[in-house]
């Protein structure tokens, strides 16, 4: 599976649906009074976090998501279905950020954690919610709410006990995988290792999450080499 730490995507709610202009229709009865029923809510774009995921490689090959708009409200007072939700799933470990990515929404750090990233727009009034006393017979509806959007920046923070940190080639990936189970790309030229690796070591009844994190230079921290993007996975 290929690796990726990082996407932005736009993600947009659902619209609220439109409320009804209706009248109620009975035999023998030739005026009959409101019956219109109200819009569905839109649905929320959610991320969840799951089990599994070690990778945000999916939002590569998709970076739209919108939710489906609210059903629209129907006569005899029925309201409309609300719209279907958005679900993201991220592996443990995601940070949600805003454009700017500086500005933290949500750190996802446990499985089945969820957060409401945009919410869906309120359905609108059917004409039965502007019966009054002086007004019997309403013609009026208002159209759902409009649904929120905006651009997010996905990071991914892999979640290890412990973290190699060294030069290119100085046997990190060569320690992995004499430790762990773990298959690294092993070559005697710098930089082998492009991407944060995983491995489980398992020691007298106890195990633990070791991460190898590509060679930092210096100057690492002025964009040289690999620069320091991967030193997030072992804050």
């Amino acid at each position: 599976m290929k690796f990726l730490d990082q996407a932005k995507i736009y993600v947009r709610s659902g619209d609220g649906g439109a409320g009804c202009v209706s009248f109620r229709r009975e035999k023998f009865i030739e005026f009959g009074g409101p019956d219109g029923g109200d819009g569905g809510r839109g649905g929320d774009v959610v991320a969840e976090c799951v089990e599994g995921l070690n990778t945000l490689i999916d939002f590569r090959y998709q970076q739209h998501f919108k939710a489906k708009t609210g059903m629209h409200g129907m006569g005899k007072n029925r309201a409309g279905g609300r719209g279907a939700d958005v679900i993201l799933h991220v592996p443990i470990g995601t940070q949600i950020l805003e454009e700017d990515g500086e500005t933290l929404i949500a750190d996802l750090t446990e499985v089945n954690q969820r957060v409401v990233i945009c919410k869906g727009g309120n359905g609108g009034f059917g004409n039965a919610y502007f019966t009054t006393s002086t007004n019997r017979a309403p013609r009026r509806a208002n159209p759902g709410l409009p649904g929120e959007e905006r651009t997010i920046i996905l990071r991914l923070k892999l979640i290890a006990d412990a973290g190699l940190i060294g030069l290119p080639n100085a046997g990190k990936s060569t320690f992995l995988a004499s430790v762990t189970a773990a298959k690294p790309k092993i070559a005697d030229y710098p930089f082998t290792t492009l991407y944060p690796g995983l491995g489980v070591v398992r020691r007298d009844n106890r195990e633990f999450v070791l991460a190898d994190i590509p060679g930092l230079i210096e100057g690492a921290h002025e964009g040289h080499g690999l620069g320091d993007r991967f030193l997030g996975h072992i804050e």
